[in-house]
């Protein structure tokens, strides 16, 4: 049985960690108002981009003359894999369930005798990622110094991105993040931005419209630019996702750790009764003797 100190002790620090959790969840709590805010100020945006890129698309994706971005290099052996987490822990199964996508996907790949490259953005993918397919990586993104993600980081990664694959390293590209539902639901999501896919939605599209310059040469100049667009989006997912399941594994930490200061409170009185009653017997004994 333990010692009154160290129960008292371990209710201490019990009601320590309970104080660094709630403040830990008040202050995701803050940043994920303004992580939502951003997310979803983004998605309209995204939303009609992606109508209109599906409209050009579905207009020159059968030419001949079509951009390399979007049919692809006609091969689909050498895949590149742009895994994005968060560069901080405790938030619960964020960065796992990201990272349990991805290394689904690559065990697929493998297995079907493809080459896989792997690109992390965030420092926890790339710890998980690193202790069994250290091999297959090729790059990371460092992101522990921007306070707020912004087009510029993404910018940076699509352009490197794209690099690549105009130096032929490989055939398609998919992006892994997760999808911000609500505070207690975070979707990790895989999206393939090489060769480029669209989806308009229904009665959306570009096909009403004529294009001057033609579809080629318009898609060429927005290709580009929607691979950042995709890679921004998910980038201000993945930061309201993680803060909201941050705040989701900070809450059930503070209730966990009251939970224990109770049952540890508990034990504590019975174990000072019980020697407060065993200093009485004692007592009376020793009374009796004389």
């Amino acid at each position: 049985m333990p010692s009154l100190k160290d129960l008292k002790n371990r209710i201490n620090s019990v009601k320590s960690t309970r104080k660094i959790t709630q403040a830990m969840q008040m202050v995701a709590a803050a940043k994920l108002r303004r992580a939502e805010e951003s997310a979803a100020a983004a998605r309209p945006y995204a939303e009609r981009f992606n109508a209109v890129m599906a409209g050009l698309a579905a207009g020159a994706g059968a030419s001949e003359d079509a951009p390399k971005l979007l049919k692809g290099t006609g091969s689909d052996q050498t895949h590149l894999l742009v895994v994005m987490t968060a560069e901080r822990g405790l938030c619960g199964g964020f960065n796992s369930s990201i990272v349990k996508l991805a290394k689904t996907r690559i065990q697929k790949l493998l297995a079907a005798g493809k080459t896989v490259k792997i690109v992390t953005v965030g420092k926890k993918g790339r710890e998980q990622l690193r202790r069994d397919y250290a091999d297959h990586l090729i790059h990371h993104v460092d992101l522990s110094e921007v306070k707020r993600v912004g087009y510029v980081e993404a910018q940076g990664i699509a352009e490197n991105i794209l690099s690549r694959f105009d130096a032929g390293e490989f055939d398609v590209a998919t992006i892994y993040f997760s999808q911000f539902e609500s505070v207690i639901s975070q979707v990790p999501t895989e999206l393939q931005v090489i060769p480029a896919k669209f989806e308009a939605s229904e009665g959306e599209g570009a096909s009403y419209f004529d294009y001057e310059p033609d579809e080629q040469e318009v898609l060429a100049e927005l290709l580009p630019r929607s691979v950042a667009t995709q890679i921004f989006s998910a980038l201000l997912e993945n930061g309201a996702s993680e803060q909201g399941a941050r705040m989701s594994a900070m809450d059930n930490a503070t209730r966990n750790a009251g939970d224990m200061i109770e049952r540890l409170t508990i034990e504590f009185n019975r174990t000072r009764q019980a020697v407060i009653t065993n200093e009485l017997i004692e007592i009376i004994s020793g009374a009796e003797a004389l």
